[in-house]
């Protein structure tokens, strides 16, 4: 599971730098696993060799979300060298600015501010910006705050009221570090690249209704078709971690008529995700720990029961 892939990120020491690698160190973990025997596969082939039980020797596949423009500019060149394909999730509300790419924007609203004010819970608060420490604190506090205590539906105008009353400029629109309908053409045309769903708006699909998660899993397929030609057969719940989907989510992902779903659950393919393809872990490829060892200590293994309670086979 990748994010950005950059060698130029505009906030090296943010919080949320575990969303970008290096196109250098793609190109390194691809060669390191190339050359201890994996096949980098579409998703599409990922699922038929899931289906026979990983018949065909060790295989990865490579999926990113969120469709930022250094797939194509950075981490693109670099899979052409391997020849790995990868699938991209779009959300459609993020290409076309209707929705906040929001964790992106908190961090601009505390980079510019020493002190923040707002109502949490009712109550006037404060939170201190004044050191990179107390930035990184505030980050944390506002991410958990925004995802957890304000209604999904009420996300961005709560995070322009932030900015507003704060003194931030809040500008609207797709944000320039996403690829356009235009690229993503051009993205979707390349043999390497399949395009997934992330559903419409990036939402906690857990936090909302039944009709309006189904609206955002099954009507991103319809959306997509439209602006790029095909509909997609694989998609990303957005987050993906236990508080943001569940069996529930699981169930109309399926009704929907993906071929796959993927979370953000730790783990590695095993021949029982044959009965749970719309409930498969991914390994973050993680900004923080760009370490050929720390992955091949994945890629082992070793860390799925560790992160999943016991469990070898993940699923949700």
């Amino acid at each position: 599971m990748l994010h950005r892939v950059t060698a130029a990120p505009e906030k090296p020491n943010s919080f949320n730098r575990h969303l970008n690698i290096a196109p250098a160190f793609l190109d390194r973990l691809i060669a390191d696993m190339k050359g201890r025997g994996y096949a980098f596969v579409s998703l599409d082939e990922a699922i038929e060799r899931i289906k026979v039980g990983g018949k065909g020797g060790q295989f990865a596949t490579i999926t990113a979300d969120d469709a930022y423009r250094d797939n194509m500019t950075e981490a693109l060149p670099v899979l052409e060298q391997h020849g790995a394909p990868i699938t991209i999730y779009v959300a459609p509300g993020l290409i076309d600015g209707a929705v906040d790419l929001w964790w992106d924007v908190i961090e601009d609203i505390v980079d510019t501010s020493s002190r923040l004010t707002l109502m949490m819970a009712g109550k006037p608060t404060v939170i201190d910006c004044s050191t990179q420490g107390r930035k990184i604190q505030a980050v944390a506090r506002l991410n958990a705050w925004l995802t957890s205590e304000v209604p999904e539906e009420e996300q961005g105008a709560t995070l322009r009221e932030l900015a507003r009353s704060n003194g931030y400029e809040f500008s609207t629109g797709r944000p320039c570090t996403l690829m356009s309908w235009d690229e993503l053409r051009t993205m979707a045309a390349h043999s390497l690249v399949t395009i997934g769903a992330h559903t419409v708006n990036h939402r906690n699909l857990k936090r909302l209704s039944e009709p309006d998660a189904r609206h955002e899993i099954g009507d991103v397929r319809r959306i997509l078709k439209e602006k790029l030609g095909e509909e997609p057969r694989h998609l990303a719940y957005p987050y993906g971690y236990p508080s943001a989907v569940s069996c529930r989510e699981v169930g109309f992902a399926r009704d929907a008529g993906y071929a796959s779903a993927v979370t953000t659950r730790h783990g590695v393919l095993r021949a029982e995700h044959a009965g749970f393809l719309h409930a498969l872990p991914r390994i973050s490829v993680n900004g923080r720990y760009q370490s050929l060892a720390h992955f091949r200590t994945m890629l082992s293994g070793i860390t799925t029961p560790l992160a999943n309670a016991g469990k070898m086979v993940v699923t949700i």
